[in-house]
C-alpha cells in the first residue's frame, strides 16, 4: 500500500508514457475550514479520469469541466470559496476557501526526479516558477510548508515522519501497510531470524542490531514513532530504554493493561524518570474492541493520527490485550 499522492504522480507520469494529457493540481493554500491540507495532489486526465483529491469531492467535478481553460506549460491558480454562496455552490465546510494551482503540461522528466527522490525516502521541496512553470528541486526538512509566493509556489513531498517499529510481528505487517498510506517511512527492527525471513511488506526497510541499538541510531525526533510490538519483554523493553528519553513524539508498545503495569515498574528499576515512563503508551491504542492483529494496528494508527493532529482520544486496552497475560 502507498499514499494517495504517490499514487497521483505515478499515474499522471503512466498517463504521460501513453502520450495522453494530464493536469497536475495541487492545494496551495486553505483559509478557514478545508477538507485537505495544502500540499494535497490530484491528477486529470484528457477524458475527465481522476486520481486522488484536492477537496474531498466538492471542487475536483469543476476542476474537470474547466480542465480544457489550462493549457500550456505556464501554471494557473483558481480560488474556490471565496464568498458565502460559492462555499454553499461547491460544498466546502463552514466557509472555508481554498486555491489551487493547476499544471496543465507537465514533463514525464520531472515527473521521474520527484518520484526518484520519494523512492529514495528523501524529504524534498518542489519549486514551480510560476512564470515558465519550470521545476527546481531542493532538501527540505519534514517541518516545512508549502509556500505561495509572487514568483514561485513551492510543496513539500516525501516521507515527513518515520516508523520504527520494534518485532516483525503480524501486528507489524498491517501497521507498516496502511503507515505508509499516511506519510510515514517504516523501518522495522527484529534480530530474530525466523522473524525477518517471515517479513513481507515491500518498501519498508530492515534495521540491523538489537533494538537498543536500532533506537539510538535511528535518532528519534519529533517526527518519529516508536513501536514495540514483538510481545518479548527483552526486545520490547530494550527499545523502549533508548527511545522514551529520546526526542521521540510517540512512544508506544502493545500487551496486557497488567502486562503494561509490570513493564512500567521494570522501567522504573531500570533508571528512567516518571516522567519518562509516562509517555509510554501502553497498553497502546484506541479502544475500539479490537481483535485481531489487523483491527490492533487500526487502532493504534487511530490513535497516532489524533495525536499528530492534537486531538486527545481514550486510550484503553484493546479485547485482545485484555486477555493475553
Amino acid at each position: 500500500m502507498q499514499s494517495l499522492d504517490l499514487d497521483v504522480l505515478e499515474n499522471l507520469l503512466a498517463w504521460k508514457r501513453e502520450g495522453r494529457r494530464g493536469w497536475l493540481v495541487t492545494v496551495a493554500q486553505t483559509f478557514g475550514a478545508s477538507p485537505r491540507p495544502p500540499g494535497s495532489l490530484l491528477a486529470i486526465r484528457d477524458d475527465g479520469i481522476l486520481v486522488g483529491s484536492v477537496s474531498g469531492g466538492c471542487i475536483e467535478d469543476d476542476l474537470v469541466a474547466r480542465r480544457a481553460e489550462y493549457a500550456g506549460r505556464v501554471p494557473a491558480f483558481a480560488a474556490y470559496g471565496v464568498t458565502s454562496e460559492e462555499a454553499r455552490r461547491f460544498g466546502l465546510p463552514c466557509g472555508g476557501q481554498l486555491e489551487v494551482i493547476v499544471e496543465p503540461d507537465v514533463p514525464a522528466r520531472d515527473l521521474e526526479t520527484l518520484l526518484g527522490h520519494i523512492a529514495a525516502g528523501r524529504v524534498i521541496g518542489r519549486r514551480v516558477d510560476l512564470s515558465t512553470g519550470e521545476w527546481a528541486f531542493a532538501p527540505a526538512d519534514a517541518g516545512d510548508e508549502c509556500e505561495r509566493g509572487e514568483t514561485h509556489f513551492t510543496s513539500v513531498h516525501g516521507p515527513r515522519w518515520r516508523m520504527l517499529i520494534i518485532g516483525a510481528s503480524e501486528i507489524s505487517h498491517y501497521l507498516a501497510q496502511v503507515a505508509a498510506t499516511v506519510d510515514y517511512r517504516v523501518f522495522v527492527c527484529d534480530p530474530r531470524e525466523e522473524y525477518r525471513a517471515a517479513w513481507r511488506v515491500p518498501g519498508t526497510e530492515f534495521v540491523d542490531g538489537m533494538p537498543d541499538d536500532a533506537v539510538r541510531d535511528f535518532r528519534p525526533d519529533g517526527h518519529t514513532v516508536i513501536l514495540a510490538v514483538s510481545h518479548d519483554p527483552k526486545l520490547d523493553d530494550m527499545a523502549l530504554l533508548t527511545a522514551l528519553p529520546s526526542g521521540a513524539f510517540y512512544v508506544g508498545a502493545v500487551g496486557s493493561a497488567r502486562t503494561s503495569a509490570e513493564r512500567r515498574k521494570r522501567l522504573a528499576s531500570l533508571d528512567l524518570s516518571p516522567a519518562e515512563i509516562a509517555r509510554l503508551r501502553g497498553p497502546v491504542g484506541l479502544a475500539i474492541g479490537s481483535r485481531t492483529p489487523a483491527e490492533i494496528a487500526v487502532a493504534i494508527l487511530a490513535d497516532l493520527i489524533a495525536t499528530r493532529n492534537g486531538v486527545a482520544l481514550e486510550r484503553a486496552p484493546q479485547a485482545s490485550e485484555r486477555k493475553r497475560a
